[in-house]
């Protein structure tokens, strides 16, 4: 595992979210965290079938355009009854003409497991791959799981997604009815992150 020494690091996303939560988690690391956007970077085509292979394809365009070393990541929500569907593909299920639309993205996953009869729990998880990238190509890979259940109907106007329709392991709620400040302590991308900062930065 390489230790992360350098002290600027380009985080490979357009969400001003995301950018804020990596500033805060990696501020008392040292590390000066610019966003992708800042940089003028246009958003790389995902053309992978896996996590990680779309995340090392938006970090490896990030550190080309710059010489910086990079952060990407690639998440989605793998529901078991559908095969891993919509994994990858979370977001194109959500696509239309006129931008995202995660409502009919949530009608389509429960309509799919009724159709395919899946009895209850209804098993998910939602993934996030990270990949952190140096100037010479090198990579660590980071994954973080949150598993749950697909519940219906939508519930909670929190959070973004599908978070209405997941429940998390051990919660009797969805992440849409959580206080971000939960959600985030626990979710996915927080378990990665967590991984990739006791391995390359702590």
């Amino acid at each position: 595992m390489r230790p992360f020494a350098e002290k600027r690091l380009l985080v490979a996303t357009h969400n001003a979210g995301k950018l804020d939560e990596m500033r805060a988690l990696l501020a008392p690391y040292g590390v000066e965290v610019v966003g992708a956007a800042e940089m003028g970077l246009a958003e790389p085509v995902e053309t992978e079938d896996s996590f990680v292979g779309n995340a090392r394809i938006k970090a490896c365009a990030a550190v080309a355009a710059t010489g910086l070393p990079a952060l990407a990541d690639d998440s989605g929500i793998s529901v078991d009854a559908l095969g891993g569907a919509p994994g990858v593909y979370t977001a194109d299920w959500a696509e239309t003409g006129a931008g995202r639309d995660f409502p009919m993205a949530m009608a389509r996953t429960w309509r799919e497991l009724e159709a395919a009869g899946a009895p209850a729990p209804r098993h998910a998880q939602f993934r996030c791959t990270l990949v952190l990238m140096w100037p010479d190509g090198h990579d660590e890979v980071f994954e973080g799981v949150l598993p749950g259940q697909v519940v219906w109907p939508p519930r909670g106007a929190e959070g973004h997604g599908y978070d209405p329709i997941f429940q998390p392991d051990g919660h009797d709620i969805t992440l849409g009815q959580m206080p971000a400040e939960l959600k985030n302590s626990l979710s996915h991308r927080a378990r990665a992150v967590a991984r990739m900062i006791e391995a390359a930065f702590a």
